[in-house]
C-alpha cells in the first residue's frame, strides 16, 4: 500500500471529505487530491501530523503497513544480553552461595532457603538464573533475624557511634609528622607490593616456596631469579607470571593504591566535608569500571543505574563486608593526626557506598588506627585506638578484640595465626576476602612484629589471605607509626619514588609529592 491509499484509507475511515482532511492539516483539497492519486507526497512534517492525530507509526503510514513496528517489537522481546560476557562481579545470580553465606553471617534466618541456593547457583549463567535470582534477592531483603543472633551491627554512622567503648592512649614522642606522613605512604606502596606478587596463593605453596627459595620465614621480596621454569612446574600458583621488584622502576598500579591517591584527589576537590554521593560521582568520573573489584565493581554498576548511597552499597551486593572498604581508608587517617573519631567518620562516609555492617567498621578501625599512629608507636595503644570507633556488638570488634587479648595473656605468634587458619577457610573466597579474616592477620603482624617493617609486612603476607591488601595496611601503620627512617631502603629503592594509577588524569605520581601535599590538607584543615 502507497502512502496515498494509506492516506485515503485513514481518511475513509474517519468518513472525512477531502476538503474536511485538508482543513484539519492546512494544505489544500488539491494537495489531499494529489496525495491519494500519487502525483506527490506530502513533506515530512505533514507526514508526521498525520502520524500523530491518526495514532499510526510512521511505519504503517509510509509503507502501508505496521510489519516493521510489530517486527520490531516482536525482536524487543528476544533481546537479551550475552550473559557469559558479564562478568561474575555483576550478575547476582553467580554468587548466590556467597549471598548465603554472608546472609548467615548477618544473622539472617535462611535456613529454608537453603537448598533453594545451592540448585539454583548450579544452573548456567542465563535468563533462568537471573530471574530466580532477583526473586532470592527479594527473600534476603525480607528475611527476619535469628532470634539467638548476639551480635547488633548497625551501618547508620549514629547507630554505629552509640555502641562505642572509649579508650584512651598516652601520645608518645617520635618521629616528625611530616617524616611519619611520608613513611605512611611509602610504607602502604611498598607493603602492597611484596604482598602483590602472591596474592592468591595457598599458604601451602607460598610456604613451600619460600623454602625452596631461601626466603622462609619471609623476610625479603620476591625476585625474578627466585623462579625458573623447573620450579613453576611443580606450582599451581603462576609464581613466574608475577611482577618483580628487581624488572620495575616503580609501583605498578593496583587498587590499594588507587585509592590513596584518588581520596587525597577528591579532598582537595570537595573538602574534608565530602559526602557520600560526591564519593559516587567521583568513582564514576576518575576511574574506569574495570579497576574496580567485588563490592566496589556492584556500586560503581549500582551508581550507573542511579542507586545512590546508601542503597547503592544495599542492592544485589553479597560482597557487602568483604575487604574493599578496608583498604580506602588510609588517607582519613593520614590527613586527621591525633583525631582517630573524625578519621572514622570520614571513612564511614566513604565506606557506605559500596559496603555494611562489618564492612564499614573495617574502613573505620583501619582510618582510626592510622590516626592514633600518628602520635603513637605503641601497637596495642594504635589498635585499641582504632576498636574504639567501631560497635563492640559487632564480630568485628569481637575477633579482633581476641587477637590483642592473646598476644598480651602470651598467646604465641604461630597459635595466633593457626587460630585464625582455623577460624576461616582460604580456599572459601568469602573467607578470603572478608573483611574480618583479614582485619585479624593485619593486628596479629602488627602486635607480633614487634615494631619492625619488614618483619611486620612479610608476617602480614605469609600468612596467606588477601596478600596485597593486608601488606599495604600493615605497611601504612608501621610507616605512620615510626616514620619514614624506619623503613629500610631495602624497601623503597626499587620503587624509586614513583607510583602509577590508573587514575584518569593522574597517571604516575611521585610517592613524596603526595606526601607533601597531605601535609598541606592537615595544615589547611
Amino acid at each position: 500500500m502507497t502512502i496515498g491509499k494509506a492516506i485515503n484509507k485513514l481518511r475513509s475511515d474517519a468518513n472525512l471529505s477531502q476538503e474536511q482532511f485538508a482543513t484539519i492539516f492546512g494544505v489544500s483539497q488539491q494537495s489531499v487530491q494529489k496525495w491519494e492519486n500519487g502525483d506527490s507526497v506530502p513533506e515530512l512534517g505533514k507526514i508526521i501530523k498525520i502520524s500523530k492525530h491518526f495514532d499510526v507509526s510512521l511505519d504503517a503510514l509510509i509503507l502501508g503497513n505496521n510489519n516493521r513496528m510489530v517486527e520490531g517489537f516482536r525482536n524487543t522481546c528476544q533481546i537479551k544480553p550475552q550473559y557469559a560476557n558479564i562478568h561474575d562481579w555483576e550478575f547476582y545470580s553467580s554468587n548466590l552461595m556467597i549471598e548465603y553465606e554472608q546472609s548467615t553471617d548477618e544473622g539472617l534466618d535462611l535456613e529454608l532457603y537453603k537448598d533453594v541456593f545451592n540448585t539454583v547457583s548450579r544452573l548456567p549463567k542465563g535468563e533462568t538464573k537471573k530471574k530466580i535470582g532477583d526473586v532470592l534477592f527479594e527473600v534476603v531483603t525480607n528475611a527476619t533475624m535469628r532470634k539467638e543472633y548476639p551480635y547488633t551491627e548497625p551501618s547508620d554512622l549514629e547507630g554505629i557511634r552509640v555502641l562505642r567503648k572509649p579508650y584512651k592512649y598516652a601520645k608518645k614522642e617520635g618521629a616528625s609528622l611530616e617524616s611519619r606522613v611520608h613513611g605512611a605512604w611509602m610504607g602502604r606502596v611498598c607493603g602492597c607490593k611484596l604482598g602483590a606478587n602472591v596474592e592468591g596463593v595457598t599458604v601451602e605453596e607460598l610456604t613451600s616456596f619460600l623454602k625452596e627459595t631461601g626466603n622462609y620465614p619471609m623476610h625479603r621480596y620476591i625476585l625474578s631469579t627466585d623462579v625458573n621454569e623447573e620450579l613453576s612446574k611443580r606450582y599451581s600458583f603462576p609464581f613466574a607470571s608475577r611482577s618483580f621488584v628487581d624488572r620495575v622502576q616503580c609501583m605498578p598500579a593496583d587498587d590499594d593504591t588507587n585509592y590513596t591517591v584518588m581520596y587525597q584527589e577528591i579532598v582537595a576537590k570537595y573538602g574534608f566535608d565530602f559526602t557520600p554521593f560526591d564519593v559516587s560521582r567521583a568513582w564514576m568520573d576518575m576511574i574506569g569500571k574495570s579497576a574496580y573489584c567485588t563490592a566496589e565493581r556492584v556500586a560503581f554498576c549500582n551508581f550507573v543505574k542511579g542507586f545512590e548511597p546508601p542503597f547503592s552499597a544495599m542492592y544485589k551486593n553479597p560482597y557487602r563486608e568483604w575487604i574493599g572498604a578496608q583498604i580506602r581508608g588510609d588517607y582519613f587517617g593520614y590527613i586527621n593526626p591525633g583525631d582517630p573519631e573524625k578519621a572514622a567518620e570520614m571513612a564511614w562516609r566513604d565506606a557506605s557506598v559500596s559496603h555494611m555492617k562489618n564492612g564499614i567498621y573495617g574502613e573505620m578501625l583501619v582510618a582510626a588506627m592510622l590516626a592514633v599512629a600518628a602520635q603513637t608507636n605503641n601497637m596495642e595503644d594504635i589498635v585499641r585506638g582504632g576498636l574504639a570507633q567501631i560497635p563492640t556488638t559487632s564480630r568485628l570488634y569481637e575477633k579482633v578484640t581476641e587477637v590483642v587479648d592473646g598476644f598480651k595473656n602470651g598467646v604465641s605468634k604461630a597459635a595466633c595465626f593457626e587460630n585464625i587458619a582455623k577460624a576461616y577457610n582460604e580456599r572459601n573466597v568469602h573467607h578470603w576476602c572478608h573483611t574480618i579474616s583479614n582485619a585479624m592477620i593485619v593486628v596479629a603482624s602488627l602486635l607480633y612484629g614487634g615494631g619492625d617493617y619488614g618483619k611486620s609486612i612479610c608476617m602480614s603476607v605469609e600468612a596467606g589471605f588477601d596478600t596485597d591488601c593486608n601488606g599495604a595496611t600493615v605497611g601504612s601503620i608501621l610507616g605512620m607509626a615510626n616514620g619514614i627512617e624506619s623503613i629500610p631502603e631495602y624497601w623503597t629503592k626499587p620503587i624509586n619514588d614513583t607510583l602509577h594509577t590508573s587514575i584518569f588524569g593522574i597517571n604516575t605520581v611521585k610517592i613524596s609529592d603526595r606526601a607533601k601535599l597531605t601535609m598541606e590538607h592537615i595544615n589547611g584543615k
